[in-house]
């Protein structure tokens, strides 16, 4: 009994930790993904930032500067929805996780439902032939002691 008990002790842990891990690989991978979305947009942004200061170290009087002003929105803009695209990104990217982390733990839910099933039809099977060989027994023993 203690030797069943183990092996499926044993075995519950196994796939506990090997769900684990391909959980932690997904997040993992998915945080590398993040991060290098979010270096790459800072990255963009950084660089059209820079161009516009280096236009604006440029200006020498005040026409270049009206001039200018236009061109700090449009940098401002792109910016923004620099940031926007990437967040969007970044949320999909999490959803995504998200969505395979419940996959697998349907998965698992649905495994450990049926190996419960399993082992109830086996505990039932179990019990119907103890009954069948206990009623056989006691037919015997009744047609025993009447046959006596």
């Amino acid at each position: 009994m203690y030797a069943q008990f183990n092996e499926q002790f044993a075995a519950a842990t196994r796939q506990f930790a090997d769900t684990a891990a391909r959980i932690n690989r997904l997040t993992l991978e998915s945080a590398e993904a993040i991060v290098g979305l979010q270096l790459a947009a800072i990255e963009e942004r950084s660089s059209a930032t820079f161009a516009f200061l280096g236009e604006a170290a440029q200006v020498r009087d005040l026409d270049g500067a009206k001039n200018l002003l236009p061109r700090g929105a449009q940098v401002a803009r792109e910016n923004i929805e620099r940031t926007l695209t990437t967040g969007q990104d970044v949320l999909g990217r999490i959803a995504k996780v998200q969505e395979s982390v419940a996959q697998i733990a349907k998965g698992q839910f649905d495994a450990a439902a049926r190996s419960a099933n399993d082992t109830v039809k086996q505990a039932q099977e179990q019990f119907t032939q103890a009954a069948k060989g206990a009623a056989e027994q006691a037919a015997n023993v009744a047609t025993g002691k009447a046959a006596k």
